[in-house]
């Protein structure tokens, strides 16, 4: 796996992560992401807004956070299910996931169109060594992607948007060979 500094972080907590106390629906919530120390990654928390105001000036640090309010999961549930193979969403999560450096410009374009559509929303922007970065949250299931900002070039995006397309255009399923049909055997010769 190539280390791009772009994540996918799982979906928001049903409870508070200091607390451990479930949170309601509409719950207003404070989602925090902290550099993972096992990892190269982060981690994600979700805390109610009360354990989110009493926190320790000496905790750490988060690298980015924002308030959201708190969905059910069931409806979570519903709108992962409604996500088809060849959607945009789901191309974003499956290269994330993957996490190859020859995608980040997809990655990025991909993250732009969603947040259009309104599906995501950049919730913060980091500036690191390598770049920036760009946090998103999906609106209904609270996933988190940070996704690179690639700078890409003004001449080369639509070139990019056309390879974009063209992933996610359904691909014409391949034809059956047709199967061979079987010798047919010589007629025995009749006995005499």
């Amino acid at each position: 796996m190539a280390l791009t500094e772009s994540w996918h972080l799982r979906s928001r907590s049903r409870e508070c992560t200091a607390t451990g106390i479930a949170f309601t629906e509409g719950q207003r919530i404070v989602t925090a992401i902290f550099p993972d120390p096992e990892s190269s990654g982060y981690l994600r928390k979700d805390f109610c807004e009360i354990a989110w105001n009493q926190r320790a000036e000496d905790e750490d640090q988060p690298f980015s956070s924002w308030r959201t309010k708190f969905q059910p999961a069931a409806l979570q549930e519903e709108d992962s299910r409604a996500v088809t193979k060849q959607s945009a969403e789901e191309l974003l999560r499956n290269l994330v996931e993957e996490d190859q450096e020859h995608t980040e410009n997809t990655r990025y374009i991909l993250a732009v169109m969603l947040e259009r559509k309104k599906l995501l929303r950049e919730t913060d922007t980091q500036p690191t060594t390598g770049g920036t970065l760009r946090i998103y949250e999906h609106r209904k299931t609270g996933e988190v992607y940070i996704v690179k900002d690639p700078n890409i070039p003004l001449e080369q995006v639509e070139k990019i948007q056309e390879e974009v397309f063209a992933l996610l255009s359904p691909q014409p399923e391949p034809e059956p060979e047709p199967e061979a049909e079987p010798e047919a055997e010589p007629e025995a010769e009749p006995k005499q």
